[in-house]
């Protein structure tokens, strides 16, 4: 008895958790050398996952996400970075990011590029 509700309740979170990450917008973006292919994004409030590129850039390149104006390590958003680097013709996603209302700059420090800002409404 005890082993079927464990088995129940298994099910139940593993739907739960798999109707969440179905609830993530995937914004896709190619680096080319020194810049996105989209600079600047409106996004409303939500979860997103940033698929990244590299299109052209003879070296790996990565990804950041942090508050506009707090560009700093510290302040990145972790769950915006790739899983790794990559090469020119490789494609990345992060893993998923939750946006609420203001700006936030994305940019590779690779690259490096500038930042863009994503404002999120």
């Amino acid at each position: 008895m005890k082993k079927s509700i464990l088995l129940t309740l298994a099910f139940v979170f593993s739907l739960v958790s798999f109707s969440f990450a179905q609830d993530a917008k995937t914004i896709k973006l190619d680096q080319t050398k020194g810049e996105f292919n989209v600079q600047g994004l409106t996004l409303s409030e939500g979860t997103y996952v940033f698929e990244v590129t590299n299109a052209g850039v003879d070296h790996e390149v990565g990804f950041v996400i942090a508050p506009k104006g707090k560009t700093d390590q510290a302040n990145h958003i972790k769950e915006g970075y790739l899983p790794n680097t990559i090469k020119d013709g490789e494609t990345a996603s992060s893993k998923q990011v939750t946006l609420t209302k203001g700006e936030y700059v994305f940019f590779c420090p690779l690259n490096p590029t500038p930042e863009y800002v994503i404002k999120v409404e």
